[in-house]
């Protein structure tokens, strides 16, 4: 009796072993998000993208240069003018106001543009590097350990039709 139980006992254990062993020799994992971040085309992309922000940057600050020296000498004359007058002035610097903060607008989304422009062939490369190692070495799983991401590649029996099937749809 006690003979059984000792070899059930073993041959448990080593049917847990081997598929803990099978499934560990299945699955991989890696943090994309480090590994873009390694990636040489990264850097110049993220200068490319900051050399754009700065241009736009520039660009802004000269408006508002522009915006500040009008208001100064509008309001340095505004004591010599006509109420109509200082009402069109008024008008004009809201005017040039609002241009401003609709190029500010114009400005993030043409950098947010460019910034997806230069990341999606960089991302796609890293992915299509990772299947390729991963297939090459035999895993048909694996896991992005980048905070907030997931599965990359699942080459592995998916259950769902059969456990549809045992649920009734």
């Amino acid at each position: 009796m006690k003979m059984n139980k000792l070899i059930l006992s073993l041959i448990a254990l080593a049917m847990a072993s081997s598929v803990t062993s099978f499934a560990q020799s299945t699955i991989a994992h890696i943090n994309t998000q480090e590994l873009i971040e390694a990636m040489p085309e990264m850097q110049s992309a993220r200068t490319e993208i900051e050399k754009l922000a700065k241009s736009y940057e520039n660009d802004i600050q000269t408006m508002a240069s522009e915006l500040q020296n009008k208001v100064k000498v509008y309001d340095s004359e505004a004591d010599s003018q006509t109420e109509d007058e200082n009402r069109k002035r008024i008008e004009e610097v809201q005017g040039m106001e609002q241009s401003i903060r609709q190029f500010q607008g114009q400005a993030q989304q043409d950098i947010a543009q460019k910034e997806n422009e230069l990341l999606e062939p960089i991302l796609k490369k890293a992915k299509d590097a990772v299947v390729k190692v991963a297939k090459a070495l035999g895993y048909t799983y694996v896991l992005d350990t980048t905070p907030g991401s997931g599965v990359i590649l699942a080459d592995g029996k998916n259950l769902m039709a059969d456990v549809k099937k045992e649920l009734g749809f």
